[in-house]
């Protein structure tokens, strides 16, 4: 018998967890996807981060989209460039809030497999 259970979201990086016969015991508890996710948990920039994709989302026009570095650039404006992993990743997390889609090209991406340059939105419904 196969046992497969919904994917869950990393609490860190908001990366897809899918199911593996190694976290049968504990599925229900998983919260990170690795060691080092769980080591460094969230911090304040990173709840920082979140707030600020948000507001900079709010500030504009409900089809309007953003790029990391905007959210980065309003938490930290001299390192800025050091946020921006930590800016996707506050990104994948309101995804999977379902608050924000994220973009390439125009079209909505899965967050956990997104290489390259992407843009983040408001979600729309309907």
């Amino acid at each position: 018998m196969t046992v497969t259970l919904e994917p869950k979201t990393c609490a860190r990086c908001g990366r897809t967890m899918e199911w593996r016969k190694a976290w049968a015991r504990n599925w229900d508890q998983m919260r990170y996807c690795s060691d080092a996710c769980r080591r460094h948990k969230l911090t304040a920039t990173d709840e920082a981060l979140e707030a600020s994709i948000l507001d900079l989302l709010d500030a504009r026009a409900a089809s309007a989209t953003i790029c990391p570095s905007e959210a980065a650039r309003a938490v930290d404006p001299e390192g800025w460039r050091d946020l921006m992993e930590p800016a996707r990743q506050a990104a994948r997390r309101l995804v999977a809030r379902d608050e924000v889609e994220i973009t390439q090209g125009g079209h909505v991406v899965d967050p956990s497999h997104a290489r390259g340059p992407i843009r983040i939105r408001r979600v729309r419904r309907g």
